[in-house]
């Protein structure tokens, strides 16, 4: 045990006293009067004896009731990058969609648009996700015979397309050439829920409230990683079943930042995007706590 750790949450929390293994603070949440707030240092974990607020991780603490400044000295006793030191904002991207797009979202729609609404109907997509994800198709030009899937910036801005055939068209994705580091409708996600990790744009319809990795993975300097960092508690990782150095690699990026990482298990299916919405959320509910140790244990056994 870390004596500056102590002295940092004394710091964040207020004054503290020992019991044993554990020191005994003020509960952050339900502000009870005695110091029922039980932390253990040692074993890494946290329980207030009042309301049950606890958390496998003691940085959550830190991350969720300090300073800036606290945050900070925090993760440089982790021996991790302070991200707020760092210029997180990406380089405006801005794409232009395909002049023959259509929307899909309108009332009166094209016979055209028959085909694309007849794929999106097997992949289980409803009218409410094709007008929240202003789904759109081009029945000509380059992107013939595609559904079209827009990303919106933060400005509202298009910042990336999908164009996925609804035929026999190569290749299955026609996507335009640009830089993957950005957050794909970064506009519409609510931070102040639980964000899950996905491969596909398909997957993160069904899953909601999800980024999807366009088929790259998470580096540490990626502005997707950062601002996940910056603002979530906890992860969920969804990711395909045959993927699972991915999903290692990124399930320790995670946990060495102090971030709850979540497996949601997809096994049985080729992908999240195979999955109902109901399915998706069930297996989201009994989703497996990572820690470091089955973590380990799990990877060896890859």
């Amino acid at each position: 045990m870390s004596q500056k750790r102590v002295n940092l949450l004394r710091n964040v929390l207020g004054n503290s006293y020992q019991v044993g293994e554990e020191h005994l603070f003020h509960c952050p949440k339900c502000k009870h009067h005695k110091s029922k707030l039980s932390v253990n240092f040692g074993k890494g974990f946290f329980k207030c004896w009042v309301c049950d607020y606890n958390g496998r991780k003691i940085s959550n603490l830190v991350y969720s009731f300090g300073n800036t400044n606290q945050k900070q000295e925090w993760r440089s006793l982790d021996g991790v990058v302070d991200f707020s030191e760092i210029d997180k904002k990406p380089e405006k991207i801005l794409v232009n969609l395909p002049q023959e797009f259509m929307t899909l979202t309108g009332k009166h729609l094209s016979p055209l648009s028959a085909p694309a609404r007849s794929y999106l109907n097997t992949r289980n997509i409803t009218r409410d996700d094709i007008v929240w994800w202003k789904i759109g198709y081009c029945s000509d030009g380059q992107y013939a015979g595609r559904v079209i899937i827009p990303s919106f910036g933060l400005d509202g801005e298009v910042t990336y397309f999908i164009a996925r055939t609804y035929g026999d068209h190569w290749p299955k994705y026609l996507n335009p050439p640009a830089e993957k580091d950005f957050i794909f409708n970064e506009l519409y996600l609510d931070w102040s829920k639980s964000i899950t990790i996905v491969e596909g744009v398909f997957d993160a319809i069904v899953s909601d409230n999800a980024i999807p990795l366009l088929g790259s993975t998470l580096r540490e300097n990626s502005y997707i990683f950062q601002k996940i960092v910056e603002n979530c508690d906890e992860v969920y990782i969804a990711l395909d079943d045959d993927a699972k150095s991915k999903e290692f690699k990124i399930s320790k990026l995670f946990m060495s930042y102090g971030v709850d990482v979540y497996r949601i298990d997809t096994s049985g299916f080729g992908d999240v995007g195979e999955m109902d919405k109901k399915t998706f959320q069930a297996r989201k509910k009994t989703a497996a706590f990572l820690s470091l140790d089955n973590y380990l244990m799990e990877k060896l056994s890859f």
